[in-house]
């Protein structure tokens, strides 16, 4: 299989693959950690976010869903890679170019309490991601509006007191208005 990454971004529901990056979005997260299409539709309107398909050659690899959150940094929201493509490095294929690519980059994991989580957590590393020590609470996407507790990890390096915070106030003040949220009040630092 072809290893020529190219990340091309989605912009409406007419556009090539869109459909297949859909239902990966929808079968690769929980409900609570998604938008809705209406939400995703109206985040796209937002310079700031961006949707992009993963592919290689004319094959939808993945999807990578990412903001600008100012300073230099994207905000990975969203990574996927399609089930068939799972097993052959192409999230760390895919990753590494997207790091390269934009230089800083942030991104949420779950705490590393379990084989999966632990496992996510040395993907990250070997792809030269840090944990940040800051204490991080995300809501969800939906309702019931329940926090958790998220690990930040940036690259190349840590982020520092102020950009944690700023980091988590763009989260609260952008990403979550393209959600269920009314008056969005969450992450916190």
């Amino acid at each position: 299989m072809e290893t020529n990454i190219r990340f091309i971004p989605f912009e409406s529901p007419s556009d090539r693959g869109w459909t297949e990056a859909w239902e990966l979005y929808e079968n690769a997260f929980p409900y609570k950690e998604r938008r809705s299409l209406a939400d995703h539709l109206r985040a796209l309107a937002d310079p700031r976010f961006e949707a992009d398909g993963i592919w290689t050659g004319d094959a939808l690899a993945g999807i990578i869903y990412h903001w600008d959150c100012g300073s230099g940094s994207r905000y990975v929201e969203h990574l996927a890679i399609s089930p068939a493509l799972r097993g052959q490095h192409m999230g760390s294929k895919a990753l590494a170019a997207f790091c390269e690519r934009v230089g800083r980059v942030i991104l949420e994991i779950d705490p590393p309490v379990d084989e999966i989580s632990i496992r996510r957590l040395r993907f990250y590393r070997r792809l030269g991601f840090v944990e940040n020590p800051h204490e991080y609470l995300h809501p969800s996407f939906r309702e019931p509006f329940v926090t958790h507790k998220l690990v930040l990890m940036s690259y190349p390096r840590p982020l520092d007191d102020g950009e944690a915070r700023r980091f988590a106030d763009f989260v609260r003040e952008t990403v979550l208005s393209y959600s269920g949220h009314k008056e969005p009040r969450l992450p916190r630092l």
